[in-house]
């Protein structure tokens, strides 16, 4: 006969918000287990008694809801305590609050059927949900995730819902933000339509979008005008898989992730004659495309049944708009119509980014969807705050062996943009009652982050950029032992105080030695430079200007660096494609872009970091009219030739890749394939993004030294 037993279980990580609860008193009860189980501050806590709590352990791992994340498992076992039943418990919020919050999920096919049945309680109804669905993340105000705790306490649910709730048979049992349109939030607005070329303000599910036909060109160059966005890449926004495929070439991996209860934006390979306005894209030789992520999207797309300009409700270099007030202020004179609701977001979260790379997929911006799960350490860390880079900021908290980020801030240039970015640090601290010991920043003096970091009154860490790089590819991927890293990016502070970003570290135990860079060359004008290419050019070719030739003979606002960042502007101004960058990056996208699909394993000279020969041969190709394509590819290999050659030589055996290079997908996917042809192991970004969006996490791990 099997043993009576009872066990006390503490499952910590991303399990409130997941349908966890009611999952695990369904399995109670249907193995006659008494007992109980409720959320606390530390995730969940559950007990069972009876004669088979071995097999609760076994369908717990193997049948819990898909969208939890279980982080680390506690099982004790303890006298019998005679329960008579299983119930679900009220919360305990008296434990150090270190739980994962769900990150916003996408309607489930459930949802998604009521709201189109005109018949049922939630036809039509534009705030929908259940336990496997909805908001998450946006709505919760504190820890414990409890109705009370969000910002659905507004709401007070009829008996209808209120039945749901209490049921554990219903797959609304204990949804926090279960509504129906009786007792829910409402629209203050039918859903518009956007013909015309009109552009709508939606408040969306972590603030406000701008949305236009992404078919009519003039609509969309006028909300370029408007927005003051005048050569960044515009979202798309399609009704169904279906409208995906018929404007883009889809792989199964990447429609996956379109349908993925995350639903981030996913760049895709536009096709010929698709139907979009030239100006969504611009000179990204993807097309950014999503599904809608909520009911009110999947409302707005039937009414709208087209290709839609999705974009942030800001203006350029602002933050997102999430009140209602706010948004009618900040939005005027861009949006011709507004249609709002009564659900307040309790904190901004854009739409993610990401793109399939040899079959997994590869988080550029991180935020809805995503945010604010919790990245595992390996360690025990010191309870830091980490406050990440100047560019694409995030900030991070270090809780035991985790670290949580938070959900994408963006570039810390404007007053408004560090408003935000505290609010952040605020938010993250609060909602996980963490006082941090010491605050971690960049090298950097300028940064926006290290001066306010400087300024908390918090001991201070102050961690080398590209190391903080490295370091988060590896604690991604769990890398450990000897590695070596390979860190190119546009701009990072060396410690000699030039400007680093053709990086080779060999990495162990949060120590670094730097073996290899790309030659140094000089940067006329400084800031300047990073805008305009056609600086770093003249400073290669010694051909230009002759004011800023003697600027650079003189040593005049010319610094020093070793940035392939840079590299890829001078060389896309020298072939022709761009003289000038007006958003960073933009350079090295078109330059990808003139690839196309060209296939060649033709490679430019680039010995030991060496752009002398490498420069030569291009100019060489120029005059002789080589088609860019051609000269596109030869340099793109030569920097993944260089790559293998150093990884050789490091015989560390394996290697990381990262910085905002990385997020170029021929660079990554042709270093790969070299290296892995030489028995090499890759790692390169999963969850966290390769460009500064992931600093934090790399700032947090190293801080345990």
């Amino acid at each position: 006969m099997a043993e009576h037993r009872r066990l006390h279980i503490t499952l910590a990580g991303t399990v409130q918000g997941t349908g966890f609860r009611p999952f695990l008193f369904r399995l109670a009860t249907e193995l006659n287990l008494t007992g109980w189980v409720r959320n606390s501050s530390a995730g969940l806590t559950v007990e069972v008694e009876g004669e088979r709590t071995h097999e609760f352990l076994q369908r717990l791992d193997s049948g819990m809801p898909a969208a939890a994340v279980v982080l680390s498992r506690e099982v004790s076992e303890l006298a019998p305590a005679g329960y008579s039943h299983f119930e679900i418990r009220s919360s305990d919020d008296s434990d150090v609050k270190a739980t994962g919050i769900l990150p916003d999920l996408a309607t489930c096919p459930e949802c998604l059927a009521e709201l189109g049945d005109p018949d049922g309680r939630r036809g039509g109804y534009a705030f929908t949900n259940c336990t496997l669905c909805g908001p998450r993340y946006t709505i919760v105000r504190d820890i414990p995730y409890d109705r009370p705790n969000t910002t659905m306490a507004a709401f007070i649910m009829c008996e209808q819902c209120r039945s749901e709730y209490g049921n554990p048979r219903d797959r609304r049992f204990h949804a926090q933000p279960i509504a129906c349109p009786a007792c829910g939030p409402k629209l203050d607005g039918a859903i518009p339509s956007l013909a015309g070329g009109r552009i709508v303000a939606l408040k969306g599910i972590g603030g406000f979008q701008l949305l236009v036909d992404g078919r009519d060109e003039q609509a969309v160059e006028r909300l370029r005008r408007l927005k003051h966005r005048d050569e960044k890449p515009f979202a798309l926004m399609l009704p169904d898989a279906a409208a995906v495929r018929a404007v883009c070439k889809v792989s199964e991996q990447e429609e996956a992730l379109l349908r993925s209860a995350a639903a981030p934006i996913v760049l895709l390979r536009p096709k010929e004659a698709n139907g979009i306005a030239p100006s969504v894209a611009k000179s990204s030789p993807y097309l950014g495309v999503m599904l809608p992520c909520s009911p009110l999207h999947h409302l707005l797309m039937q009414a709208n049944p087209f290709p839609v300009v999705a974009t942030s409700g800001n203006r350029s270099d602002e933050p997102i708009a999430t009140a209602n007030d706010e948004a009618r202020v900040r939005l005027a004179g861009i949006a011709d119509e507004f249609l709002t609701h009564d659900r307040a977001i309790a904190r901004a979260c854009d739409d993610s980014v990401a793109r399939i790379s040899r079959g997994h997929a590869m988080v550029l911006r991180r935020a809805r969807g995503y945010a604010p799960l919790p990245v595992p350490a390996g360690r025990e860390l010191p309870p830091v705050l980490a406050v990440g880079a100047h560019l694409k900021n995030t900030v991070a908290i270090a809780i035991g062996r985790q670290v949580y980020l938070s959900q994408h801030i963006g570039d810390l240039d404007t007053l408004e943009a560090r408003q935000s970015f505290e609010r952040a640090i605020d938010d993250l601290c609060r909602l996980y009652s963490f006082a941090p010991e010491a605050v971690v920043c960049d090298l950097h003096p300028d940064y926006a982050s290290t001066i306010w970091a400087r300024q908390s009154g918090l001991p201070l860490i102050a961690v080398q950029h590209h190391h903080a790089h490295a370091a988060a590819c590896a604690a991604e991927n769990d890398v450990r032992g000897t590695y070596l890293a390979v860190i190119w990016d546009g701009t990072g502070y060396g410690l000699d105080g030039t400007i680093w970003g053709g990086e080779f570290f060999l990495c162990e135990a949060g120590r670094f030695e730097r073996i290899a860079h790309l030659r140094p060359f000089q940067l006329p004008g400084g800031e300047a430079a990073i805008r305009e290419g056609w600086r770093a050019a003249a400073a290669l070719t010694g051909d230009g200007p002759a004011t800023l030739l003697r600027m650079m003979e003189r040593g005049l606002h010319s610094p020093q660096t070793t940035s392939v960042g840079r590299l890829f502007d001078a060389v896309a101004s020298l072939c022709g494609v761009a003289r000038e960058s007006h958003f960073e990056g933009q350079a090295a996208m078109l330059l990808e872009r003139e690839i196309g699909s060209l296939e060649t394993r033709e490679s430019y000279p680039l010995p030991d970091g060496d752009w002398r020969p490498l420069i030569d041969a291009l100019l060489e190709d120029v005059h002789s009219s080589i088609p860019r394509a051609r000269i596109a590819a030869r340099f793109h290999n030569a920097l993944a030739g260089w790559i293998v050659d150093v990884a050789e030589r490091s015989t560390a055996g394996q290697v990381v890749l990262s910085g905002g290079c990385f997020q170029n997908r021929y660079l990554e996917e042709r270093a790969v394939e070299l290296l892995e042809a030489k028995g090499i192991r890759v790692f390169t970004h999963q969850r966290v993004p390769p460009n500064d969006g992931g600093i934090a996490l790399g700032q947090a791990i190293l801080a345990a030294g």
